[in-house]
């Protein structure tokens, strides 16, 4: 099975040695997503919502590069820098999985990078080939 890294600019560049997304046969993984606007690379203001937001337009875009789309996501990974935030944040989020939403764990974590209050990763499934 051949192993591809994905690479769009449509999405926040690594802030380490890691890839966006990496596909392997019919599946994508895409690495955790902290609330990073592309066009600036600096972290967007506002509360946990707009945050949130912001994760879920950038794993959409890094998904659709590499073929696929929030639809055919099967796992997410939510990590919250405060699970009080859980309610604002699962609400958001839900906006962008209308119908058949994935499974999905959440855990509270002691910090994410930039100071974020929330990061996803994200595996799915590829429907097209990748686009440049």
């Amino acid at each position: 099975m051949k192993r591809q890294r994905i690479s769009t600019s449509y999405g926040p560049a690594a802030i380490g040695p890691y890839s966006q997304a990496i596909t392997a046969g019919d599946l994508v993984f895409v690495s955790g997503q902290i609330p990073i606007d592309p066009a600036t690379g600096a972290l967007v203001e506002g509360d946990i919502v707009a945050q949130t937001d912001r994760v879920m337009r950038n794993l959409a875009a890094i998904l659709e590069a590499a073929g696929s789309s929030l639809p055919n996501v099967l796992k997410t990974t939510v990590y919250l820098a405060n699970l009080d935030d859980f309610q604002a944040v699962n609400e958001t989020y839900g906006r962008h999985f209308q119908s058949d939403p994935p499974a999905r764990a959440t855990v509270q974590v002691a910090r994410l990078p930039k100071g974020a209050g929330v990061e996803i990763d994200a595996i799915a499934l590829r429907t097209t080939e990748q686009r440049s």
